[in-house]
């Protein structure tokens, strides 16, 4: 029955004689390709299925009538910036000369079975295959790119590793597909987050936030961040008010599961920091924007987006969020390739013509759903609200760019060695094999690490810098990440973080910067008192004895020293000239 259904799915197109607008929005192939001399494979999550009562269908077993399709349209950057780099390296003479490459692109889908048939579909180019036989398809595809989720590209790391073709990630560094006795065929791009606890340490210290909650993935990296986070904590004097560690499989459609938020939102801490990946924290992030959960700050890592899915209200439960992201340079060249982009341009792309229908009132061909009529001029994906589509390229398309330029500079000196050690005979070319790949992909990006280092940090550690951003999502869709500060490992000793304060969005429920702590300060007059059971910031204040005297309010754990003119900071998702200068002051955190 499964495969029924997936061959129903991938063929309805061709069932039909007449489609209506309705019929063509959710009609999808699983798949696209461009032809090129070599592919390059990539695995994105860019639409999904699923059935909201679980209606069962008549004629078919094991299947609902209310399937219905959500398109993640703001995962389409990575294919934007699949093309965008691709297409740069096929304009370039002096790299892959007289070489052309393809892609060939394939929606992840949610269940592990399904997403090794998408393997397979991918390795023999067929729709029925038997994964032990080849049957004369020679696809010339010297790698493929899989993320954001470090699950998915286990998954197909390890059907991929049996036949020894590269395979490189582009989501979040994991420890467990760096393991190369496991994953030996594997390559990640983006750089350790060794340094993140510290980052996040140093923000609740500037803010006196000496309360707070803790939200990690239930699996290795969530035990990972959360021993970096408890040691960095409790040597700065702040405690965990709750930890909630969340499994993979709560996803966004099993409310069920969400029972017990009721303790997260009753919390007497403020803020809460967030950390995980798109998969893992997909369900909790929908929750949380459905709750309307306003009155908390949200300190989040940038592997999972803080999109809405709230847009019917004015009120946005992530407005005012905290976001570390890894730093890199603007790419402008990206955002003028993504004005270009339209479904005329890219005929054999299948997601364009539902970004035209949807927000720019397109209609769809009766007999072809690949062509629109009656489009608005001038249609372009960088007049999209950004709370749906963002034109910058975001971290994971920073990564795919970086990915697709290794394999074509790896591919580039493969070729050269060959010619020089065994020409051509008869102008032939070999064919070619992905294993041989290999050693030059190991070195290529092993230099390009090592590039960005000495770049970016002067040769230290590849995570050592961060970009503070501050999410605006007030009113609901405006959906701005505002660069307010910066974290930076090798500046100088105790002025690593630097903020402007005064750029940044708090949440609707705060007038001023939030407090939270357990206890307040005692008085002058007044001692604190353990309370019996309790974390260390949670105290009674009790008169002083007769003999003894407090003159001033207990200390705090931080002092504010002096501050200093604020640098310039650039938005990441907008260009209003009037948010490009900041006359506030910019505090710098010293550490005591």
């Amino acid at each position: 029955m499964f495969w029924i259904l997936t061959f129903v799915f991938l063929y309805i197109p061709i069932c039909l004689c007449a489609f209506t607008d309705n019929e063509c929005y959710v009609i999808n192939s699983e798949f696209f390709y461009h032809e090129g001399d070599v592919t390059i494979g990539a695995f994105f999550p860019l639409h999904i299925y699923y059935t909201g009562n679980k209606v069962p269908d008549k004629y078919m077993p094991y299947s609902f009538q209310d399937y219905h399709v959500q398109y993640k349209f703001k995962n389409y950057q990575f294919v934007l910036a699949l093309l965008f780099a691709i297409e740069e390296i096929n304009r370039n003479p002096d790299l892959l000369p007289n070489t052309t490459i393809g892609y060939g692109i394939y929606n992840i889908p949610y269940t592990e079975k399904n997403i090794l048939y998408r393997a397979f579909i991918w390795h023999t180019g067929k729709i029925n295959s038997f994964p032990n036989f080849d049957c004369g398809h020679k696809r010339k595809s010297p790698a493929i790119l899989t993320g954001p989720s470090w699950s998915t590209s286990a998954h197909i790391g390890t059907f991929l590793q049996l036949y020894k073709i590269p395979q490189v990630t582009f989501g979040p560094f994991d420890s467990i597909l760096n393991d190369r006795g496991q994953f030996n065929s594997l390559y990640q791009m983006a750089p350790k987050d060794t340094s993140l606890s510290l980052a996040i340490v140093l923000l609740l210290l500037h803010f006196h936030w000496s309360w707070v909650g803790l939200i990690l993935p239930d699996d290795h990296r969530g035990t990972q961040i959360l021993l970096d986070l408890r040691e960095n904590m409790e040597n700065h004097g702040i405690c965990i008010a709750f930890l909630k560690m969340i499994s993979g499989t709560w996803n966004a459609y099993s409310n069920e599961q969400w029972k017990n938020m009721e303790k997260i939102e009753e919390s007497s801490a403020n803020v809460i920091v967030i950390y995980g990946d798109i998969t893992s924290v997909q369900g909790l992030m929908r929750h949380i924007a459905q709750l309307l959960v306003t009155w908390k700050v949200w300190v989040l890592n940038s592997s999972w987006d803080v999109d809405t899915h709230s847009d019917y209200f004015m009120v946005e439960s992530f407005h005012g969020s905290l976001v570390f992201s890894h730093h890199r340079e603007e790419m402008v060249e990206f955002m003028n390739f993504v004005q270009t982009v339209n479904p005329y341009k890219y005929p054999e792309d299948t997601y364009l013509p539902k970004f035209w229908h949807l927000f720019f009132k397109c209609s769809f061909s009766e007999f072809d759903c690949q062509l629109l009529e009656n489009c608005q001029p001038n249609a372009s994906l960088d007049l999209l609200p950004r709370h749906q589509f963002e034109p910058v390229m975001g971290e994971e398309g920073y990564h795919i760019y970086n990915a697709v330029y290794a394999v074509a500079y790896s591919l580039h000196e493969m070729n050269l060695q060959q010619i020089q050690t065994q020409p051509y005979p008869n102008g032939e070319e070999k064919e070619l094999s992905p294993w041989q790949l290999h050693p030059f992909l190991q070195n290529t990006i092993m230099r390009s690490h090592a590039r960005r280092q000495i770049a970016m940090h002067g040769g230290g550690n590849l995570d050592s810098q961060y970009d503070i951003l501050n999410f605006w999502n007030f009113p609901s869709g405006f959906g701005l990440k505002v660069k307010v500060g910066t974290y930076s490992l090798n500046a100088p000793q105790g002025l690593q973080l630097s903020l402007c304060e005064q750029m940044i969005q708090w949440p609707t429920g705060f007038t001023k910067i939030p407090r939270s702590v357990c206890s307040e300060s005692c008085r002058p007059g007044f001692r604190k008192a353990a309370k019996e059971g309790k974390a260390v910031c949670c105290f009674d204040c009790t008169p002083c004895a007769d003999n003894e005297i407090s003159n001033e309010t207990a200390q705090l754990l931080l002092e504010r020293p002096p501050f200093k003119t604020c640098n310039t900071f650039r938005f990441l998702s907008c260009s209003l000239k009037f948010f490009k200068n900041c006359n506030n002051k910019m505090s710098i955190i010293k550490v005591v």
